[in-house]
This record gives structure tokens, sequence and C-alpha cells, in this order.
């Protein structure tokens, strides 16, 4: 592929038996093999410079071990930091008010009530592929 885009973050995890182990550099290792020579990678997932938090040592101060040997032998180039949302935020609005895309479908939106938010931080802090949505006075699942 021409290009890659890091969306998970120095919170990635491992494959296989090792799906429960955080691997904050698996995703950026992954793509620099997976891109075409002279390719780019965008990262703005989150990498933090410090993580209290981190699986070792390194990983606390911010530090991680991708390949960067790698990713210059094959002359990629690298873009980081956050998206660059102002660009393109009106042609979003607009492809959603026009019901071009159904951005709640996209990002799997489940809507839950104040009850079930600790559910949801549980269920969020174990991967979950959901967007939690409260919704404290159930004014959303009454509109639906």
């Amino acid at each position: 592929m021409d290009c890659a885009v890091d969306c998970v973050g120095f919170e990635a995890r491992g494959h296989g038996k090792e799906s429960s182990v955080e691997r904050p550099a698996t995703v950026l290792n992954s793509l620099m093999q997976v891109t075409r020579a002279g390719g780019g990678v965008g990262i703005p997932g989150l990498y933090v410079t410090e993580d209290p938090g981190g699986v070792d040592q390194a990983a606390k101060t911010g530090n991680l071990s991708i390949r960067i040997g790698l990713g210059w032998a094959r002359s990629l180039h690298f873009t980081t930091g956050q998206c660059p949302v102002m660009k393109y935020n009106r042609h979003l609005m607009r492809a959603i008010l026009f019901g071009k895309i159904q951005i709640a479908k996209a990002v799997n939106v489940t809507v839950i009530t104040l009850d079930q938010a600790p559910q949801g931080y549980k269920d969020f802090d174990r991967g979950a592929a959901k967007k939690f949505v409260l919704d404290p006075h159930n004014m959303l699942r009454s509109a639906a």
C-alpha cells in the first residue's frame, strides 16, 4: 500500500496468546513492514511523552521499540500529531447532515444509561469495539 495510518496508538495489544498484553510499538512496526517503499505512515494515534502505567520502564517515559531503521531503509515518511480536522470538518458535517454517511453506525455507537456507565468503562478498558454514548435522561432512546 502507498500509505498507512496508525489510529491505535500506544495502547495497542499483541496478537494471539498475547492479545491481552500491551505492545505499544506493534502497530507502527507492522505499518513500516506493509507500506511500500517511499510511502507514508500517518500517526494520529495517541502517543504520550510519559505514561506512568506503561508496560515497562521505556514505555513509562514515552519510549517505544520501533524499527526506525526499517522505516529509513524503505524511505518512508512519517506524519505525526493530531488529525487536521479543520481541513475536512465542513465536508464531513455536510455528509452527515445530508445522510451520505451514518457516523453513529460507522463508529459502532452504543447508547447507555448513567447506571450502565461503570460496565461501559470496563468494556472499554477490555477493548470493546464500541463508542459508548451516555444518555442520563433517556432522551436518545425516546428519539429513536
